[in-house]
């Protein structure tokens, strides 16, 4: 299954009054397990930036104005999380305000709210008592969030990447370990996807060492319930 862990910075809190989103990071799960693909991108939110949110993320308008606006970066960001992967965001009614009203402006297809996985949502349904904000939830799983000095985009989703496999339980419950015998994962236009080999892998195991387990087995007497698998 995969999974598209995203979140974004803005000029501030809501775009019915003119503010504008600035950065939008997105990290790839695949069987809940990171791929490496990512995709980042600043944006030119074409307007100033309110001083209260340059302390939370260090975005200045003149460092913002050397890059792209979002009308120039959305294929290629609807080509990244594609038609109906679900997207896990914190607190996702922000992100996908702000990222809706960005699609419109630029005569895009909106996000269907069906999509979104909230882990604030998950966070307090796991867990009575907060605080239930990134850093919090950081504490409380043993998460290295040293790196994160100010809000960024790709570093915040990298981080709620681990919180949300936390979340659900730990890695171990999602390793998709028989999955991994039978597929491999190819970059396709720089997206992850999930095919099929053409072959199972072949075993790790020589023939001597087959032998030797086989001659060990036989050595136990009555047979255990799991020696009519050997063949």
């Amino acid at each position: 299954m995969r999974e598209i862990v995203l979140d974004t910075e803005t000029t501030g809190l809501d775009p019915n009054q003119g503010h504008r989103l600035v950065e939008v990071g997105c990290v790839e799960l695949l069987n809940r397990i990171p791929t490496g693909l990512t995709f980042h991108a600043y944006v030119n939110p074409e307007r100033d930036m309110p001083m209260e949110a340059f302390n939370v993320h260090g975005l200045s308008a003149e460092f913002l104005s050397q890059h792209k606006r979002f009308h120039e970066i959305a294929d290629e960001f609807i080509a990244f999380i594609g038609d109906d992967t679900p997207l896990v965001i914190h607190n996702a009614e922000f992100d996908h305000k702000f990222l809706c009203a960005e699609l419109k402006r630029a005569s895009r297809g909106l996000i269907a709210r069906e999509r979104l996985v909230d882990t604030l949502a998950l966070a307090r349904r796991k867990h009575s008592a907060g605080p239930y904000n990134l850093d919090a939830l950081c504490g409380k799983y043993g998460i290295d969030n040293s790196r994160r000095t100010k809000h960024g985009a790709l570093l915040d989703a990298e981080i709620l990447a681990e919180v949300y496999l936390e979340l659900l339980g730990g890695r171990q419950a999602s390793l998709g370990l028989a999955e991994a015998v039978t597929t491999q994962v190819v970059a396709v236009g720089g997206v992850a996807v999930a095919r099929a080999r053409p072959a199972p892998l072949k075993p790790r195991l020589t023939a001597a060492e087959v032998a030797a387990h086989r001659e060990f087995v036989g050595t136990l007497g009555e047979a255990p319930i799991w020696k009519s698998y050997l063949g």
